[in-house]
């Protein structure tokens, strides 16, 4: 194990295969190892939206209808209270995790990455990584070995970060998706998210305060979810897992840089993670190329800025259950504001157009 390569990418989840792809792309000699072997799978609720989509085809990766199912935007729903926005222009996709992972692996064999799976990773050293007990040598070592990265905690960049924790589960369904929307169902310390996948199958995942929760646990909260699969067979197994809102001062030292959830993570209430995480791939392969990593330490703020502030803003909102109420209530009653801000999110409008619609909606919520 004594190969020497120009970038070694410790983790193989997304995160890692798109810098790898992005690195590649840019003429860089790239090797991955992951102490898994694909596909990877992960608790998450599995819809890819818009910009998603368009982060992938800038990698080289297109996602299909036929991957998955196509959602149209988002609806909340907490009680009786019903909101619903469109996309402005194209769609999102339902897509199982395991099916991006598989295809964001041909990719990267196509491109000519190095993939060693099952091949764990003990600690760094000032020339790489010690890999399978060995030094694998590399100009640079890119963490993206997810919320809980020993990359970062080796390199000591983990001191300066702040951490919010909540817990997730999935499942999936062998039931007709019934929904062209992915449904997000709000409760009391709680959101429970329905995208719909391909076939007969459709993903439930459940993020809370509480690590013993389960969505058995929740029918009461949400019984009109509970009428639609309560009773619908299981098809695979669950799903378990942390979602954490955290920030770090600086995402490199030295030779070690970091990328994904491993420089710091949005809650999954957003449904940005992935995004996030190829955006910040693109940058940090721009960065390598012109020799200068501080525009990827620009770059990473800057990406990472507004979906932290909606991260934090849903996380509130959901802590505060009158509050949430009047702001459901105040979208419910203009679509078109709902849709306004949907589009902001997925990057559709400008920074004035938000300000705008942010304040339509805050005279509407102080007088609801």
């Amino acid at each position: 194990m004594g190969r020497e390569t120009e970038i070694l990418v410790v983790g193989g989840g997304p995160a890692g295969l798109a810098a790898a792809i992005a690195a590649r792309k840019k003429g860089f000699e790239v090797t991955v190892v992951d102490g898994a072997k694909p596909p990877i799978d992960k608790a998450c609720g599995e819809g890819l939206m818009p910009n998603t989509l368009a982060a992938l085809r800038e990698l080289g990766i297109p996602i299909y209808p036929s991957d998955g199912r196509i959602f149209r935007g988002l609806r909340f729903i907490e009680g009786k209270t019903e909101a619903e926005a469109n996309f402005p222009g194209e769609n999102g996709i339902g897509v199982a995790r395991t099916v991006l992972h598989r295809k964001m692996v041909e990719r990267a064999e196509e491109c000519g990455v190095s993939l060693l799976w099952g091949t764990p990773v003990s600690g760094l050293t000032g020339e790489g990584a010690i890999v399978r007990g060995r030094e694998m040598r590399a100009k640079w070592v890119i963490g993206a070995d997810g919320i809980g990265s020993r990359v970062r905690r080796w390199s000591g960049l983990d001191f300066a970060s702040r951490h919010r924790v909540r817990f997730a589960q999935r499942r999936h369904y062998r039931t007709r998706p019934w929904t062209e929307h992915v449904e997000i169902y709000w409760g009391r310390m709680m959101q429970a998210y329905v995208t719909p996948l391909g076939g007969e199958e459709t993903c439930v995942a459940l993020i809370s305060d509480d690590p013993r929760m389960r969505l058995e646990d929740t029918w009461e909260e949400f019984p009109e979810l509970a009428a639609r699969v309560q009773i619908a067979e299981l098809s695979g197994v669950d799903r378990g897992g942390v979602t954490v809102i955290s920030m770090l001062r600086r995402v490199h030292r030295g030779n070690v840089i970091l990328t994904g959830d491993a420089s710091g993570s949005v809650d999954a209430i957003t449904g940005e993670g992935l995004c996030l995480s190829f955006r910040q791939a693109i940058a940090l392969a721009d960065s390598l190329a012109s020799g200068r990593l501080e525009t990827y330490q620009v770059a990473h703020r800057l990406l990472s800025r507004a979906t932290y502030v909606m991260s934090r803003l849903l996380v509130w909102l959901g802590r505060y259950g009158k509050l949430r109420q009047r702001a459901l209530q105040v979208l419910a009653r203009d679509p078109g504001l709902f849709a306004r801000f949907l589009a902001g999110h997925v990057g559709k409008s400008s920074a004035l157009d938000l300000a705008a619609t942010s304040l339509r909606f805050g005279r509407q919520f102080l007088t609801a």
